[in-house]
């Protein structure tokens, strides 16, 4: 009988591409399985990176910041690398990560075979996976008008399992209430750790900024993932059409050859606001449409946490496992 284990990774053999199509990871039934799939063929692909050579070394290093003492600057690895690095000492190899996932009305909309909601789930279940391999500690909060599910972050057995099945629950949310989630995960987490936040963030700006601040306040790196299908970006119809708002279900007839350069304006201004926003507080703003490739996101988010200094990110390849 052939293990789970190896039912897996033939998973990856089989469905691993260059890049990693999204619509071909959504076939794949089983949430747990899509994260797998992804992560693994990443690191399959690291080797074409511009890390190449170093998955070891960010294991136990991370870039030299101002004010570190000098004497833990490896000299060797400068060497090679014609950078700074420190070894890390254990309470840096070991974080604690929250994903905040905005499961509204508005997430369950998609023109591309399946919704922004079951997109987010597939992403936030990737980062899980990835972060448990790297050792660290991740919890969950879902939310639509209300706190939806709260998982406190740990790196224990069945503590990713539970995580997954949290995921894979429908969106049944009506309107979104993001500033409240956002302030219920700054009481709810108390030590300073990695908010990543996964949303459409298609709310007003004032209900965004205060609590995003908040956040940043209280010493936590905040990384904002925004997640979009395609028509949301460039309103691309070709015929007038009867919509029907999401959240409060009122229905608005449309004509979009009328309606699109309105629309965009609009859309443009929301854009702005919040990269301004997330750029006044130090948040890393991502924005992904929902038929690029899962494993863009991830590279693109360490990207931007090894340039980071003291962000404790780094490739550490699954030697804690994950359950």
């Amino acid at each position: 009988m052939r293990s789970t284990t190896a039912g897996h990774t033939d998973a990856v053999a089989k469905v691993h591409r260059e890049p990693i199509d999204a619509a071909a990871i959504m076939k794949v039934k089983h949430l747990h399985l899509r994260a797998r799939i992804v992560v693994e063929g990443f690191f399959n692909g690291l080797h074409r990176s511009p890390f190449h050579g170093f998955s070891a070394e960010f294991s136990e290093y991370r870039q030299y910041a101002a004010g570190d003492d000098t004497r833990f600057v490896d000299w060797r690895l400068y060497a090679r690398s014609d950078r700074y690095y420190i070894k890390r000492f254990e309470d840096e190899t070991n974080r604690r990560c929250y994903l905040v996932v905005d499961q509204s009305r508005s997430m369950t909309y998609g023109t591309v075979g399946y919704t922004k909601a079951e997109y987010a789930a597939t992403l936030a279940a990737t980062f899980a996976y990835y972060l448990t391999l790297q050792r660290d500690c991740v919890g969950l909060l879902t939310f639509d008008e209300a706190i939806r599910d709260f998982l406190p972050a740990r790196h224990r057995p069945g503590h990713l399992k539970r995580l997954w099945g949290m995921l894979d629950r429908p969106a049944t949310g009506q309107s979104t209430q993001i500033g409240s989630a956002l302030e219920e995960i700054a009481s709810l987490v108390k030590k300073r750790g990695l908010i990543v936040l996964v949303s459409d963030f298609l709310a007003p700006m004032e209900s965004l900024a205060k609590p995003l601040g908040y956040l940043r306040s209280r010493g936590h790196e905040v990384v904002a993932m925004r997640l979009l299908d395609p028509r949301e970006v460039d309103l691309e119809f070709d015929e007038a059409a009867i919509f029907r708002d999401l959240e409060s279900g009122q229905p608005l007839f449309v004509e979009p050859d009328v309606a699109r350069g309105d629309y965009l304006l609009k859309f443009e201004r929301h854009r702005r606001e919040l990269s301004d926003v997330c750029t006044s507080l130090g948040i890393g703003l991502h924005t992904f449409l929902t038929n690029e490739p899962f494993d863009a996101a991830l590279y693109q988010w360490l990207v931007q946490q090894v340039r980071q200094p003291g962000s404790g990110a780094g490739f550490r390849r699954g030697s804690a496992g994950a359950r």
